[in-house]
């Protein structure tokens, strides 16, 4: 056999932004992981790109590319994972123009919002589910399923498994070969006395537990949605989060370049970062220094707060993932200038913890606040489903939504993408009033948010000159109803009901 038949490649065409690969068999002594290198470089007329590959197992080495241009390009594979007689393997491939819900990664625009690399513009609306690549495959099947016919373009979950109230059961699989502890998983979660046993090599990842993740990331983005992957986390009963820097340092690489050839990759370096102590400023510094060097896409990242928020203005961190009140959203724009997404603002659901138990109506009004405030929300619930195996939140199993924020959310999406000029800011001090962000329709498109107040009418001023189009909006009955024309001081008749907004529309732009 020769070279060129140990290569193989995906595909002889794929789209822009789409996942090429190259597979080649090579050396299996000793450790594949460690003692190997395998290394590749894709060019184009406009571009060329190197990215580093990884081991997958019973010896196979790969490396992935994400093409940004259309056209042919070729590529040449180095490295130290197999002795080649007639020189580098090489081939060619065809990027062709990319499918109809394919706008390339999600990039920073116009300072404080998103656009894809299309330059469509991008509202992230999304939702925490933690664990829900960890569990059995047919509830796997029945979330992707959910998230198919829900609102949601995005979601965070992790790739260590989590222990943690109501997910206190072992994963579907582990990322290292190894045996976890033998222990008593409904030991509450603080006690960490029972915590023995693990044997795990953490210099061999189990390439199975990494596929099973990846098949997920490229279903999701085949249905548009971004994924928010958290690398590390405080809740661990496996010895995950207390690796050392060697162990440490592997997993990242292997990470970074198993995923982001994905389009939809985002990078959160943790899960409340300031609940592992384990891990010093500079360990976290480290973290953004390997993405920067191996992810040739430079896709968004972020570090996730439990606490104070990480310090967002290091230039490798594209925007704020804050855990807090939505009213902290104007002072983090003005602090850092870059996107506020805030993904845990309490979820919606029933359980003890008050984080976990706010009702829908008061997730969709933080959702509406955070939007006036130029800031991004995210969405979760924690109902409690009794199974035949136990209580399951969709926060951290996934398989089906039960409350009544989501279709509200949806209804709230549909607002927000008919936002001229791609985000709103905050107008008013006080008032939910937001305008566009850009300067250009910053007169021609306001939105007054009347949050829990519920007059039967108000009075509106903007200017003298210009006539609005005047729509009152519902957001929880989700109706927009046409108020007609008005100019200068407006008297707006309104339903005396709580969480009503009212969009005013430059009558020349509608």
């Amino acid at each position: 056999m020769s070279d060129k038949d140990l290569l193989k490649q995906n595909a002889e065409s794929i789209e822009r932004w789409g996942m090429f690969e190259v597979s080649l068999c090579g050396k299996t002594a000793g450790n594949p992981f460690t003692d190997y290198t395998i290394h590749g470089v894709f060019k184009h007329k406009n571009e060329t790109v190197e990215a580093d590959g990884f081991y997958d197992g019973d010896g196979v080495y790969k490396v992935r590319f994400m093409p940004s241009f259309e056209g042919e390009y070729t590529f040449e594979i180095t490295g130290s994972f197999a002795d080649f007689s007639d020189g580098p393997p090489s081939g060619s491939f065809t990027a062709t123009p990319p499918g109809e819900n394919n706008h390339g990664p999600v990039r920073v625009a116009n300072t404080y919002h998103f656009a894809y690399e299309d330059n469509t513009p991008y509202f992230p609306i999304g939702t925490t589910c933690y664990g829900w690549t960890h569990q059995d495959d047919a509830l796997c099947e029945e979330t992707l399923k959910t998230l198919k016919n829900s609102s949601f373009n995005k979601i965070r979950f992790c790739i260590f498994p989590k222990h943690y109230i109501y997910n206190l059961h072992d994963p579907k699989t582990f990322p290292y070969e190894g045996k976890p502890c033998v222990c008593d998983s409904s030991v509450p979660t603080e006690d960490t006395s029972f915590w023995k046993g693990n044997d795990w090599d953490f210099s061999r990842p189990n390439p199975a537990h990494f596929q099973r993740i990846e098949n997920y990331v490229a279903q999701l983005m085949e249905m548009g949605i971004e994924c928010d992957i958290i690398v590390m986390h405080p809740y661990d009963r496996w010895g995950f989060k207390n690796m050392g820097t060697k162990a440490d340092d592997l997993y990242w690489a292997y990470v970074v370049n198993r995923l982001s050839a994905y389009r939809n990759v985002w990078w959160s370096l943790a899960n409340e970062y300031n609940l592992m102590p384990e891990k010093s400023p500079e360990d976290w510094e480290r973290y953004g220094s390997i993405i920067c060097r191996l992810d040739p896409y430079k896709h968004l990242c972020s570090v996730h707060n439990g606490g104070p928020e990480y310090d967002a203005s290091k230039p490798w961190i594209s925007h704020v993932s804050y855990q807090g009140d939505v009213v902290h959203t104007n002072g983090l724009r003005e602090k850092y200038k870059k996107p506020v997404v805030l993904d845990e603002i309490c979820y919606e659901g029933n359980i003890w913890p008050g984080w976990g138990n706010i009702d829908g109506q008061e997730l969709v009004r933080r959702f509406w606040e955070a939007m006036c405030r130029g800031g991004y929300p995210g969405h979760g619930e924690t109902y409690i489903q009794p199974t035949q195996f136990g209580e399951r939140l969709w926060w951290s199993h996934g398989g089906k939504l039960l409350g009544e924020s989501e279709k509200r959310i949806r209804f709230l999406l549909e607002i927000m993408a008919q936002t001229p000029g791609g985000g709103l800011r905050h107008r008013e001090a006080w008032e939910r009033i937001a305008v566009p962000e850009s300067a250009d329709h910053a007169g021609s498109y306001i939105i007054v948010y009347l949050d829990i107040r519920q007059p039967a009418n108000y009075f509106f001023y903007f200017d003298n000159e210009t006539a609005y189009r005047v729509e009152i909006i519902d957001t929880w009955d989700m109706t927009i109803e046409d108020a007609g024309v008005h100019k200068g001081k407006m008297h707006i008749k309104l339903p005396s009901k709580r969480y009503i907004a009212v969009r005013f529309i430059k009558a020349s732009d509608k």
